[in-house]
């Protein structure tokens, strides 16, 4: 090991990875690569509070069915870092943990600082993109857009995009278009439709109905609300369903993280919207499941 490597291995308390106290993830990621599709679903701008809420109502049957939401911390308080921390395998950390081991980690970037060796179930991968990391082991990498940061109409929204082998966004998927994510869903089931059976997909979605503007999801608003949130994470919860059903139809399952990036205020201690840190920003619903 080089002298480079070797300070890198040490830059995290080695205290913190004595074997048996690192946090194992709830599914051996070991036998989901390579043998399952990936689907990532980032509910942008989804609050915790309001997920829960809507779980606990009946509001989203089709996320209902895959278990509770789990209450997590946000990787950053705005898209932007957020995506940077998820797109490196740190994805939100649970919301009680007390250190860098109590994360429950699915993907494990090498040589970061964090070891040599990965948690027991963990996918390590190589590169600086959890995507690229899959694309060494066979899996061709989709993203389809929501948010501007991935509408590559500006440089800044072109980042993202560019991690991936295929990235797609039209103007039918952005925030102020009332159908987003069924135009998304469409497209997406379009898409894998021609794709070669045997060959794994990771595909990442951005789903920005919730995002601002919200409020003509809810009959008479006319401005955004948690109320209007609430019904937005409605309409999002019927388009889903036709996203599963038809996914396992075309392609026989897949491995689902489904979360938020971070969360929003409406009027909160006098705070609005996101990119500050409050709890109702840095509090987001989180889940993993199996189609």
């Amino acid at each position: 090991m080089s002298d480079e490597m070797k300070n890198v291995a040490h830059e995290v308390p080695a205290r913190l990875f004595i074997s048996g106290k690192r946090k194992k993830p709830s599914v051996d990621m070991n036998k989901v690569v390579g043998s399952l599709d990936i689907l990532f679903i980032c509910l942008d701008t989804l609050r915790y509070d309001v997920a829960v809420k809507e779980e606990a109502e009946g509001g989203t049957p089709v996320l209902n069915q895959y278990g509770k939401w789990e209450k997590r911390q946000a990787p950053g308080n705005f898209t932007y870092p957020s995506h940077h921390s998820m797109f490196a395998g740190f994805l939100p950390c649970n919301f009680d943990a007390k250190s860098l081991a109590d994360r429950e980690l699915l993907f494990f970037p090498k040589a970061i600082g964090l070891g040599k060796n990965a948690p027991e179930g963990v996918y390590a991968f190589s590169g600086s993109t959890i995507m690229e990391g899959l694309e060494k082991d066979g899996y061709e990498t989709w993203c389809v857009g929501g948010v501007s940061f991935f509408d590559k109409r500006s440089d800044l929204g072109s980042v993202f995009p560019s991690y991936f082998q295929k990235s797609f966004w039209n103007p039918s998927f952005g925030c102020p278009v009332k159908e987003s994510t069924k135009n998304q869903v469409d497209f997406i089931l379009k898409k894998i439709d021609s794709l070669e059976p045997e060959k794994k997909l990771f595909l990442y979605l951005n789903v920005d109905a919730i995002h601002y503007p919200n409020n003509f999801y809810l009959e008479g608003a006319s401005f955004d609300s948690t109320e209007s949130h609430g019904a937005a994470l409605r309409y999002v919860d019927g388009a889903l369903e036709q996203l599963f059903t038809h996914w396992k139809a075309i392609r026989g399952g897949a491995f689902v993280i489904c979360c938020s990036d971070h969360g929003t205020c409406y009027g909160e201690d006098g705070c609005q919207f996101h990119g500050i840190n409050h709890p109702a920003v840095n509090t987001v619903p989180y889940k993993h499941f199996f189609l």
